[in-house]
This record gives structure tokens, C-alpha cells and sequence, in this order.
């Protein structure tokens, strides 16, 4: 291949290194992006994008079964889990496809292989017709993450899943066990449990989704009972025994083991960095429980070497992962991008119903030292979520009484990971609750629930 020096060779075409390797030719360097299996990476194949179109599939199957709430018929609703598996695959694909020709669009050389590093500024790439050499300038590294396994729950890909095998189910399970409440345990909860299956999930903290602040999480859990699904919350899988078409869980909760049987188990305990075979020990990187160690730019400490997105630690977010490579192609070409700003990236869970933050949970706030103000608005005082037929849900925003300044947004509701991103503006413009109660939201939109929760906090909410 002619042309193997590079200003910038990106590892791992994800969300985070594809979009870097994108503006990084925007901006005019010349680059190479490695990728080993799919591009888009695990975000647009195997998680972000086909988690929600299964999703969606289940929020249709769950609207079909509440027809005659809307005045509509619909003869017993059924699904084909196949067929709707094969959907989400589609989507998965359809966008595979569309990275690849923005990457060819912008002349980014896209080679499919193993990279390693070998000294200052080279690549190995083993690819399926051997192995070549590039050299570049600067190397973004954005590799990502995989499924943590726990000796002794590991997946077996039939009875025990990771997210990617619950992507592709062996079986429609009938009773079905979910290790972990994060995202990626309480979206496949939410999937298989409004499909039919009797799901229980399993949390080792004190309380699901423990990343949340504390009132959204009780709020959600309190739906997922009332949909059907146990929660066991402060409890430990301490061991699988798989038998024939079954296993047998033995679940801790309150110092005493008890044994449970399911026949299939969900592991969603977290991830681990993907640093393994990059060569990366050799050149003095820093890796901390499997992660590449960073400064705010992304840089690793060893010159013209960067990490972004799940490689480079916390939150682990597509969206978090993209803005990263942009902002280290343009730090590359020589501009002066802000550091990205974890506090002001929202988290988004697409369960039913869907749970969208950003900022300080109240609990959070205290802690800093603010004094606060809190306010709250619930779904069931907001006429577009009536005439949804969504009125289960809440609005809450935290402010510091002193600046007005909105420290952070909470919600669960219908929707409300498309509305979180009214309040990502707010707090990157640095508003405060004058500008957001001069705001006119239009009518009737579930935003007007934005407005309202924030007058609540001055005592001011005008329909509750």
C-alpha cells in the first residue's frame, strides 16, 4: 500500500475513533484508521444501536397490548423474536455501512486488521494479507471496552449471555435472571420482561442504577415492580450451577444464600478496557485497572500518543467517546479545543420508562458543599403526557440556591432521553434559572415539564 506515513493513525473505528479519524481529515491531516472487526465498533454493531432497536420493538409490543386505552382493536398481540432480532440486526448493519462510506468520503484509509504499537510513531497492522508497517505523527488510540466477566458467572453463550449474546438470544427465555442494574442490565430487563419474560434483576449496591440520583431510581424501580420484575437490590450472585437447559443461581441477600433456578442469566457487571496486545506497556502508557490513564486533553504522557472514549476511563458513553476525538484531531492539527467536561455529559437509559440525566444528583450536590434549591414536576400535571397516555414520570432539576447556577437534571418518563438535551445546553451556556424561566416552552410538548420543574424550585410551578 502506498503512503504509510501518516499525520495520525487512529486504533478502533468505535464512535469515539471513527469521528476523530473523520475531523482529523477534515482538518486536513492524513489519516489511517485500524479496525479489527466491525466498523462503528461495539456502539452502532453490538450495543448502543441494536439495543434500542429491540427496544423499540418491545415499546410497540407493550402499546399493542394497551389498545383499547386509545379506543383501537388489535386481535392478540405476538411477536416473533427472530424477526425482531433480524430488525435490529438491519438497523446495525445499515449504519456499519453508512461509517464506512463517510470514512471513504473523506479519504480517511480505513484498513481492517490488529494493530500494535512498536516504538515512537510506528504501527504493525496484521491484516489477512500479512503484516505491514505505517508510521504517523501523532496515534489516537479508541479500542474501547468489553464485557467485565466474575470467576465463576462467566458466559457461555446459551445459559449464561453478555450483552452481545442477548443481542442475538439463543431462546426467548421464560424465566430469566439479569446480573446488574447499570444501563446495560436494565434495558435488557425492560426488553425480555415486556416480551413475557418473568425477569429478576440482581444489584450489588444498595440500590439499581446507582449512578442515578436516588428519588429517579426509587421512581423507576417502583415501575419495574408494577410491571412485573423482582429487584433485589444489596445482593450478590455468588454462584451458577448450570445443569441441562438450566441454572441454578445462588443469590446472597442479608447474609443468607438462597438458591434460585432460571433458564437464562444476563451478566451486566460492568467493562473492562480493551489494552491487551497493543504493545502499549512497552512505551511507558500507563494503564490503571485497565484503562488508559489520561490528562482532560486525552494525552497519555507519552508524546503524540492519546486514548479516548471506554479505553480512557469513565463515563462510558458513545457521545462522550465522539467529542473526545474531535476535540484530540483538532488538538493533532493545532487548534485549541476545550477539554471535555464529564459533569456535563448526559447519561441516557432506554428502559421503560426511560431515565435521563446530566449534572450532580441531589445527594451529589450536598456533598460538594452547595446549598440547593430542588425542584420537581411530575408527568401526570403536563396535558401532552395525558394525552400520550404517558403519565407516569418525573422532571427534577438541582440548582445552588447562591448563583442560581442548574447543577444537574434528572428524569424518568417517556421520552425524556430526547428532552435531557435542553438542560446539556443550559448548563453549557452556563444559564442559570432566570434564563431558563424567561424561556417560552412551547404547548403541549412534554418540555413544558422542564419549565415547570424549575419554577418549582423557586416555588413557582404554575400546574402543580
Amino acid at each position: 500500500m502506498a503512503g504509510k506515513a501518516f499525520d495520525m493513525i487512529v486504533i478502533g473505528a468505535g464512535p469515539g475513533g471513527y469521528v476523530a479519524a473523520i475531523r482529523g481529515a477534515q482538518l486536513g491531516l492524513s489519516v489511517a484508521i485500524i479496525e479489527r472487526e466491525h466498523m462503528g465498533g461495539i456502539c452502532l454493531n453490538w450495543g448502543c444501536i441494536p439495543t434500542k432497536a429491540l427496544l423499540r420493538s418491545a415499546e410497540v409490543f407493550h402499546l399493542m397490548h394497551r389498545a383499547k386505552e386509545f379506543g383501537l382493536s388489535v386481535e392478540k398481540p405476538g411477536f416473533d423474536l427472530d424477526a425482531v432480532v433480524k430488525r435490529s440486526r438491519g438497523v446495525a448493519k445499515q449504519l456499519n455501512s453508512g461509517v464506512t462510506h463517510l470514512l471513504k468520503k473523506n479519504k480517511v484509509t480505513a484498513i481492517m486488521g490488529e494493530a500494535r504499537l512498536t516504538g515512537k510513531g510506528k504501527v504493525t497492522v496484521k491484516t489477512d494479507k500479512g503484516e505491514e508497517e505505517l508510521t504517523g505523527k501523532s496515534i489516537v488510540l479508541a479500542t474501547g471496552a468489553r464485557a467485565r466477566e466474575l470467576p465463576g458467572l462467566e458466559a457461555d453463550g446459551d445459559l449464561v449471555l453478555t450483552y452481545r449474546h442477548a443481542l442475538e438470544p439463543p431462546r426467548m427465555p421464560k424465566k430469566l435472571l439479569v446480573i446488574g442494574s447499570g444501563a446495560i442490565g436494565i434495558e435488557f430487563a425492560s426488553f425480555f420482561n415486556t416480551l413475557g419474560a418473568q425477569t429478576t434483576v440482581v444489584e450489588v449496591m444498595e440500590r439499581i442504577l446507582p449512578v442515578e440520583d436516588e428519588e429517579i431510581a426509587a421512581f423507576a424501580k417502583k415501575q419495574f415492580e408494577k410491571q412485573g420484575m423482582t429487584i433485589m437490590e444489596g445482593a450478590m450472585v455468588k454462584q451458577l450451577d448450570r445443569g441441562k437447559g438450566k441454572v441454578t443461581a445462588h443469590i446472597e441477600t442479608g447474609g443468607k444464600t438462597g438458591k434460585q433456578e432460571f433458564d437464562t442469566v444476563i451478566s451486566a457487571v460492568g467493562i473492562v478496557g480493551n489494552v491487551e496486545g497493543l504493545g502499549l506497556e512497552d512505551l511507558g502508557i500507563k494503564i490503571d485497572r485497565s484503562h488508559v490513564v489520561v490528562d482532560e486533553y486525552c494525552r497519555t504522557g507519552v508524546e503524540g500518543i492519546y486514548a479516548i472514549g471506554d479505553l480512557a476511563g469513565a463515563p462510558w458513553l458513545a457521545h462522550k467517546a465522539s467529542h473526545e476525538g474531535v476535540a484530540v484531531a483538532e488538538l493533532i492539527a493545532g487548534q485549541k479545543p476545550h477539554p471535555v467536561r464529564p459533569e456535563s455529559i448526559a447519561g441516557c437509559t432506554y428502559c421503560h420508562p426511560q431515565i435521563a440525566s446530566v449534572g450532580l444528583t441531589e445527594a451529589q450536590a450536598k456533598e460538594a458543599g452547595h446549598e440547593i434549591k430542588v425542584g420537581r414536576f411530575p408527568f401526570i400535571g403536563n396535558g401532552k403526557a395525558i394525552a400520550l397516555g404517558e403519565s407516569e414520570g418525573m422532571v427534577k432539576t438541582v440548582f445552588d440556591a447562591g448563583t442560581g447556577e442548574l447543577l444537574g437534571a434528572h428524569m424518568v418518563g417517556a421520552e425524556v432521553t430526547e428532552l435531557i438535551q435542553g438542560y446539556v445546553v443550559g448548563r453549557t451556556l452556563e444559564t442559570t434559572e432566570e434564563e431558563l424561566m424567561h424561556t417560552v416552552f412551547p404547548h403541549p410538548t412534554l418540555s413544558e415539564m422542564m419549565h415547570e420543574s424549575v419554577l418549582d424550585a423557586y416555588g413557582r410551578a404554575i400546574h402543580f
